[in-house]
């Protein structure tokens, strides 16, 4: 089962980004190709009825798993940054943390209108990020076809604001 590959892998961080925090550091999944081309067939068996047209996949751990997931459904990769790091015409969104705020934004012209897009990320925390990305999709006229994460960390309760969205939250691994 990919939940258990992926239970011994990951790696906790303690006290990292600040005390009392414990990271779920994903990065030596990227040591093991095999196991990195068993997480995208799994993704692909959880997202392929949804009729995606795009993914978007949000700075930088979701673009990891999000363009290869986007690459074997041969559909659009698109990025989604914080605000300043695009050259292009952007939409953006801005949006509260826990301390303070942050900004998000994504090239103007990549999704059409009424396309399904599924939104990336590595890991569920809050949801705070993920319901931005939403809310950028919606800007632009497109349906929020569902959320793929790696790592949901279900004690935060992060998939509940994502239900104003879509109730297709997918996750490969629990905390």
């Amino acid at each position: 089962m990919i939940s258990d590959k992926l239970n011994k892998v990951i790696r906790d961080v303690p006290d990292f980004p600040k005390p009392g925090i414990i990271f779920k550091d994903i990065t030596p999944i990227l040591l093991d190709a095999q196991l990195t081309r068993d997480i995208i067939d799994e993704m692909v068996k959880q997202v392929k009825s949804l009729n995606l047209d795009a993914i978007v996949g949000i700075e930088s751990r979701g673009f990891w798993f999000g363009i290869m997931l986007a690459n074997k459904l041969n559909i659009p990769f698109i990025p989604i940054r914080k605000k300043g790091k695009l050259p292009y015409k952007t939409v953006s969104y801005s949006y509260d943390l826990e301390y303070g705020s942050a900004e998000i934004e994504m090239h103007q012209d990549e999704i059409k209108e009424n396309w399904n897009v599924l939104i990336h990320d590595d890991l569920l925390a809050t949801g705070g990020t993920a319901c931005a990305a939403a809310e950028l999709i919606l800007m632009q006229k497109a349906k929020v076809a569902g959320f793929s994460f790696v790592v949901d960390l279900e004690f935060l309760n992060g998939s509940e604001p994502l239900k104003k969205y879509s109730e297709n939250i997918f996750n490969l691994v629990r905390y």
